[in-house]
């Protein structure tokens, strides 16, 4: 008889825009047997759950439906994406401090019937660094199992636009977004590349047309924001690759946020390098040659979460 093969299962906990985008994405995919959705609002998931089981006949098959936390004991990723909105007159400090409560119930839940031996977390709800280091924290968890979505999308950002400055296939742009998912984010110029070539080798090469480029890539939350009230589409995508490697153990180079154990000479503190990916979660950070200039920008974007942390008190 043939092996038995155990369905994969997804749990998403948080089932506002980018959650439920993200269950849309992975059903699409028709990578998993199983997406499990979990909200504080039972009547909100329940809906999404029913809405895009309705698009069942036009895809793989996939189990889809609302649940507790029960339901994450057989998760083999449990992406959280629940978090509150900046409100009026809201200080940013205030919101991290709110999305840290809101936190530190959710991983109560989820450590109460899931396991590392089997799960692997990936958070997604903003300030991401300071949030998947404090479920590191208060999960007890391996901090490889333990992983934030980090600059995976600033990257994305990134090479969209350097494809469409050098008119070439993003995916043919190899350039990443480390440090911080935010403000002190840092562009590494000194490795970007497309098929080898460096960027400064091309005869389109710009300096101030790339300082345009990294400007657009940090700033463009807000800008859509301001456009729309939130984004959603590519962080759902983004998050699909991330699981998609995971789930198929891939080993893929992504920039995702973890825990840092002496990489440049920082420690104690999540944030995004390139780094090894699949079934056991981050394998390993990769050892870049960067430049004085990109060093300096990490340690600075480094201290700017470290401050966070502090204030907000997760130590």
């Amino acid at each position: 008889m043939p092996e038995y093969t155990r369905p994969s299962r997804v749990a998403i906990v948080g089932t506002g825009l980018v959650g439920a985008t993200f269950a849309y994405a992975l059903m699409i995919t028709g990578m998993v047997s199983e997406i499990v959705l979990i909200d504080a609002n039972r009547e909100r998931a329940r809906g999404e759950a029913m809405d895009l089981n309705h698009g069942l006949p036009f895809v793989r098959p996939v189990r889809i439906w609302d649940c507790d936390y029960a339901e994450c004991a057989e998760a083999d990723v449990i992406v959280i994406t629940a978090g509150a909105a900046q409100r009026p007159g809201q200080t940013r400090l205030e919101l991290v401090q709110r999305n840290v409560a809101i936190l530190r119930e959710i991983i109560a839940q989820v450590t109460r019937h899931a396991s590392p031996e089997r799960s692997i977390l990936l958070i997604v709800s903003n300030p991401v660094d300071i949030l998947a280091y404090a479920a590191w924290r208060l999960s007890g968890w391996p901090a490889g199992r333990v992983i934030g979505s980090g600059t995976v999308l600033d990257t994305a950002r990134f090479r969209h636009l350097l494809g469409q400055y050098f008119q070439v296939d993003p995916r043919s742009v190899h350039a990443y977004i480390i440090g911080e998912h935010g403000d002190s984010e840092v562009p590494l110029w000194s490795s970007a590349n497309i098929g080898g070539i460096p960027l400064t080798e091309f005869e389109s090469w710009d300096r101030a047309a790339m300082d345009d480029i990294f400007a657009q890539t940090r700033d463009a939350a807000y800008t859509i924001i301001q456009a729309k009230g939130a984004t959603y589409y590519a962080i759902g995508l983004a998050l699909v690759r991330i699981v998609e490697a995971i789930l198929h153990d891939q080993r893929s180079v992504l920039s995702v946020s973890t825990l840092m154990t002496g990489d440049y000479g920082l420690r104690d503190v999540y944030l995004s390098l390139p780094a090894v990916v699949g079934r056991r979660g981050v394998e390993r950070v990769l050892d870049l040659p960067l430049s004085q200039e990109e060093v300096v920008g990490l340690h600075r974007s480094a201290g700017v979460l470290r401050e966070t942390i502090a204030q907000v008190g997760i130590i």
